[in-house]
């Protein structure tokens, strides 16, 4: 167990903006809420499930909807806690700790707040190992591990609790739900044992993250290469750089979906990479040839400061590099691929490992 104060919040921000591959929304605005929760309720203490009895009960906590409305529409604390606390009166059991569903983006800080707020621990764990759009595209999914009960509430104080008979109906109905917020809900669910947790989570994404926000922090004072710093950081690889020529993006059915267009400098002059995303970056297109499929990682960096850029951050004229990540290894089995390869977002292409297109 290790205390996590304000310092350690905007590395692990930082770093989650990387593994969010685009998506999983802006984490600045999580670490401001997780940042002064800590500041009022004191330090979370963050542990590995192997520090917790195998029968408490772990309950993630997270933002539903589109990033692009998280810019402007702000949640206001209450509405995460209403979630957590309706799951627990629901089971009827004492909820030991919290942790987040994603190690990605916003929500990799949002339960953060959660814990502060509520004074219980956080794990260090997460169900994806990066971002990705759809509630059931985690690892407990393929563990067998169901996403209800639900809890999802929004800013007014509107809490909508749910039981479904499969994960994918619980991303129909709360897709649904969360367009009436406002494309928007504070959620929680997944619900699940320490001992589930030990074979369905990816471990040790949050310290992950705080490792990468500190690889970009020292880059900046040693002025190392900061884009090479982090792919080294992440054990990834360079796919192109280039500037922005284009974005086409669009808020749908509580998505943000499109695609960029960066036109190749340098060592990559005279090629067009196309980046498609729903929320996250999906493909990585060099000259129409895929280079990179879900769900392996594509992150957009700054070039000049390594700082990681959200899809909704994309603009252009931006000057970026982009890099790839292998995933984790659960979704190479031929269920993670089911649920989560290149082929579920309607593209046709198989899915082929990053170290295999780049290595």
């Amino acid at each position: 167990m290790r205390l996590l104060n304000e310092r350690n919040i905007e590395d692990i921000a930082l770093g989650a903006a990387v593994l969010g591959t685009g998506g999983g929304g802006d984490p600045y605005i999580g670490m401001l809420m997780a940042r002064q929760a800590i500041r009022d309720y004191g330090a979370v203490e963050l542990y590995t499930l192997d520090e917790l009895d195998d029968d408490d009960l772990i309950v993630p906590t997270a933002m539903m909807g589109a990033p692009t409305v998280m810019v402007e529409k702000m949640p206001n604390g209450d509405d995460i806690i209403n979630a957590f606390k309706s799951v627990g009166k629901y089971i009827g059991k004492p909820i030991r700790a919290t942790m987040s569903i994603e190690a990605g983006g916003l929500n990799s800080v949002v339960p953060i707040y959660v814990a502060a707020r509520l004074r219980i621990p956080l794990v260090d764990c997460d169900g994806m190992g990066r971002a990705f759009p759809e509630l059931q595209m985690v690892t407990h999914t393929i563990a067998g591990i169901g996403a209800t009960p639900m809890a999802m509430s929004d800013e007014r104080g509107n809490t909508v609790l749910m039981e479904t008979i499969s994960n994918h109906w619980t991303e129909r109905f709360a897709r649904s739900v969360t367009v009436d917020m406002g494309a928007m809900a504070m959620i929680a669910l997944y619900a699940a044992t320490v001992g589930q947790l030990k074979t369905a989570a990816v471990l040790g994404t949050i310290s992950q993250a705080e490792r990468i926000g500190q690889t970009i922090r020292s880059a900046r004072v040693t002025e190392e290469d900061p884009v090479n710093t982090v792919r080294e950081a992440v054990g990834g690889y360079l796919i192109f750089k280039g500037k922005i020529a284009d974005v086409q993006r669009r808020t749908e059915g509580g998505f943000a979906r499109g695609d960029a267009f960066i036109t190749g400098i340098d060592d990559y002059a005279g090629q067009q990479l196309q980046m498609s995303f729903q929320n996250e970056n999906l493909i990585a297109s060099i000259d129409g040839a895929p280079v990179v499929t879900v769900p392996d990682l594509i992150a957009t960096l700054d070039i000049d400061t390594g700082e990681p850029i959200t899809t909704e951050g994309l603009r252009y004229g931006f000057r970026v590099a982009i890099i790839a990540m292998p995933c984790a290894p659960q979704w190479r089995t031929p269920v993670g691929i089911a649920l989560v390869g290149p082929r579920y977002f309607g593209y046709d292409m198989d899915y082929v490992p990053v170290e295999e297109r780049c290595g």
